[in-house]
């Protein structure tokens, strides 16, 4: 296949180094099926990894999972990347993050910690987490500001935490977050089964904004906020990632190259694997991060918008899950002829209670 002339070099790397986790959180985007520990890449795997990537021009390295920190080879990593010039972010759930740990992973060139957090209460979060965990993240917290280390707190927003919004603002706080992302559920993987029950009502949403926009302004030079809309609810689609295939690659512990880190949603994509071909050619050859690139890939409405520039046509997996074809313009979008699966979706009647929530549970291949 001829590389695609609007492929430009990746500047950051998502390393999901693993999927074991000791969360079982109902929102997580991570596959159903997860690879199984002996299916993962090997130190040594991932160590060419890394250094295919930084040849390749990738110069932000996110190591996640599941939880990194179950990897021993962690430290290893961290360090060869940090060697090659990448600057290493640890996205982590904080359990099993201790000061030695910590003080290890600096020393070797750990430049950032992103940190998840489930509530604003442990009773709320460690229901959420599935784990008694909200502990220790407050212990990890204040372990990465000891050290002097850039920290973000990510909060996965949904039904069952929106009303503990003020609350997690004033956690990120009190943990010396340098930023906070507040992301709605993005409904992939193990999320898409509970997407009833996660799904916000438009009532905690417009609860949510004039919050958000206060805390913004107030926290304005000492603590950035992000805030990613619920998009189910909006007129037009989020950004994906700059365009598919644009600036970002994912890979996943068993090896498999992800032009983002849901892709494996889409299953019409041929996917390749680092086992198999050297990162470069995946990157600019492969059937599958060529799939989307630029514009030529779209059809009506997209081809024409004045936003096809702007939103990219929205979210390629998106459309995948809600209409069967991942060309499609995505539903969530104003202007889509498939529109209506998202609206049906919306309208249906609040039941009288809230759905039970299905906990992340092991299923590995």
């Amino acid at each position: 296949m001829a590389v695609n002339p609007t492929a430009q070099p990746p500047l950051g790397m998502l390393a999901e180094l693993t999927h074991r986790c000791p969360l079982h959180c109902p929102y997580c985007s991570n596959p159903v099926e997860l690879t199984a520990r002996e299916a993962e890449l090997s130190t040594q795997d991932w160590l060419s990894v890394l250094s295919q990537a930084r040849e390749l021009g990738v110069l932000q390295v996110h190591m996640s999972g599941g939880e990194p920190l179950a990897r021993p080879d962690l430290p290893e990593l961290v360090e060869h990347a940090s060697r090659l010039g990448c600057y290493v972010n640890l996205v982590t759930s904080g359990l099993g993050l201790t000061a030695s740990r910590l003080d290890d992973l600096v020393e070797r060139g750990l430049a950032h910690v992103q940190l998840s957090v489930q509530g604003a209460t442990a009773e709320r979060a460690n229901l959420l987490a599935g784990a008694r965990a909200h502990d220790h993240k407050l212990a990890a917290a204040e372990l990465i500001r000891k050290a002097d280390l850039p920290l973000t707190v990510n909060v996965v927003l949904h039904r069952r935490n929106h009303d503990q919004l003020p609350g997690m603002i004033a956690l990120a706080e009190r943990m010396g977050a340098d930023r906070l992302e507040l992301a709605n559920t993005q409904y992939y993987g193990w999320a898409l089964r509970n997407r009833e029950a996660l799904m916000p009502t438009r009532a905690q949403l417009d609860v949510a904004e004039p919050i958000v926009r206060e805390a913004t302004e107030r926290l304005r030079g000492s603590m950035e906020i992000v805030y990613v809309v619920a998009d189910y609810y909006e007129p037009y689609p989020k950004p994906c990632m700059y365009g598919w295939g644009a600036r970002q690659l994912t890979v996943a512990p068993d090896g498999t190259v992800l032009p983002c880190p849901a892709a494996t949603a889409i299953t019409t994509l041929e996917l390749d694997n680092v086992r198999e071909k050297p990162l470069k050619e995946i990157w600019y050859e492969s059937s599958s991060f060529n799939a989307y690139r630029g514009e030529d890939w779209m059809s009506e409405p997209c081809r024409t918008c004045d936003r096809r520039s702007v939103d990219f046509g929205g979210c390629r997996c998106q459309a995948f899950l809600l209409t069967g074809d991942a060309a499609a313009t995505d539903p969530v979008c104003s202007r889509s002829p498939n529109r209506d699966v998202v609206d049906v979706i919306l309208a249906a009647p609040p039941p009288a209670t809230a759905p039970d929530l299905v906990m992340r549970t092991v299923t590995t291949r």
